[in-house]
Order: structure tokens, then C-alpha cells, then sequence
């Protein structure tokens, strides 16, 4: 069955109402100028909310004092949104100990051929490149060409991104073979503001048989 991450909760009932609907994962959002984006403080009471699901906290090339600010609120995961090198992200790994994931951003089949170079992430997540201009890493609702990933071997366990919905997930699992995927946008209403009927709909698609 395919896990779901749904990522960029800021409200703890949402949270809470996530978690029980069944999500492995709910990503907390801690990227400058995100309309997700939530403060460590906001961040010690919603985590209070996630009951079995695993808390996950996005970042965008954070320097030591944010990894060590965020590690100690108590995420078991770290998912790094930004430019981080192969190195940089060995450097967390050791720093913190917790389990890392990288996102790659994607937009032709060659972008996929540092992924083997990020030894040290405990999971890859591929998302859609961000358009030319963007100021903001991810969190755009873009679908990328599925195809890309047709006979790519991934180097260890990933994930599916990019502008999935629940009119979609289904198809891109079933095109990618996406052991996970991972949403924001897609069960939107209203900008930075989950829905809940979305919500339901999206893990429902995600794990049908």
C-alpha cells in the first residue's frame, strides 16, 4: 500500500483530523516566505496533534542553528527543500543523527542523474522543478512529465511530488510505481489552508488496493 505524507498543516485540529484519516507522514513547513510556513513555537503545539503519523519538518538550506533549533523540538525527520549538496546533507545527517530526505527537483530525465550522489538521505522525493522566477522552493501544484522516471532505478526509498491531487494520485502511482507521495497544494481549497473533504479524498486514492 502507497504511504502518504500530507505536508504544510499549520492548524492543530487539521493536524489531528489528518492523522486519524490515516497519514504516515505530516510535513510542518518552515521555509521563509511560504504561506505554510510555521514558527518552531507553532510548531511544539501542533506537533502535540500528530498521534501515530511521523512529523516531518521541510527546510530550505538551513544553517546549524535552525537544524539544532528544529532537531529539538523533537522531529524524527528532516526534509531539506533547497540546494543543499551531497555533502551538506552527509553534514546533517551527522550533526543531527535524525533521518534526512532530499528533494529533487525535475523537469527532463537529466536531473535525475545526481540523485545517486545523496548517499547519506534516507529518502529522495521527487518533485517538479520550480518554475523560472519562483521565489519560493516548492509547494506550487506542478505536475512534471511522469514519464522522466520510466526505467530509473532509484539509489534507496522515494517518494512522488509535485502537484498531485486526488484526481491524480491514483494515475501517478500507477504511471511511476511511487511507492509514496507526498501533497500540499492538492488538497486546497483556499491558499495555505487544508481541506478536509480533499484531505480524505487524497489518502483514500493514494491507498486504494
Amino acid at each position: 500500500m502507497t504511504s502518504v505524507k500530507i505536508c504544510g498543516l499549520t492548524d492543530p485540529d487539521l493536524v489531528g483530523f489528518v492523522a486519524r484519516e490515516g497519514a504516515d507522514w505530516i510535513g510542518f513547513n518552515f521555509a521563509p516566505g511560504s504561506p505554510r510556513r510555521v514558527t518552531p513555537q507553532a510548531a511544539a503545539t501542533l506537533l502535540m496533534q500528530v498521534g501515530r503519523a511521523r512529523p516531518v519538518a521541510l527546510l530550505v538550506d538551513p544553517d546549524d542553528a535552525e537544524i539544532d533549533t528544529i532537531a529539538a523540538l523533537g522531529f524524527p525527520v528532516l526534509q531539506l527543500h533547497g540546494a543543499e549538496t551531497p555533502g551538506r546533507v552527509a553534514a546533517i545527517k551527522a550533526r543531527t543523527g535524525l533521518e534526512i530526505w532530499k528533494v529533487l527537483g525535475v523537469a527532463q530525465r537529466a536531473d535525475l542523474d545526481g540523485a545517486a550522489a545523496y548517499t547519506a538521505a534516507d529518502r529522495l522525493l521527487i518533485d517538479a522543478k520550480p518554475p523560472e522566477g519562483a521565489t519560493r522552493a516548492g509547494g506550487h501544484g506542478q505536475v512534471f512529465d511522469w514519464t522522466i522516471l520510466d526505467h530509473w532505478t532509484a539509489p534507496g526509498p522515494w517518494m512522488l511530488a509535485g502537484g498531485l491531487t486526488p484526481g491524480n494520485v491514483a494515475a501517478a502511482i500507477a504511471a511511476t510505481g511511487a511507492p509514496a507521495v507526498d501533497v500540499a497544494s492538492g488538497v486546497e481549497r483556499i491558499r495555505g489552508l487544508k481541506d478536509r473533504d480533499l484531505v480524505r479524498a487524497f489518502i483514500r486514492a493514494a491507498k486504494q488496493p
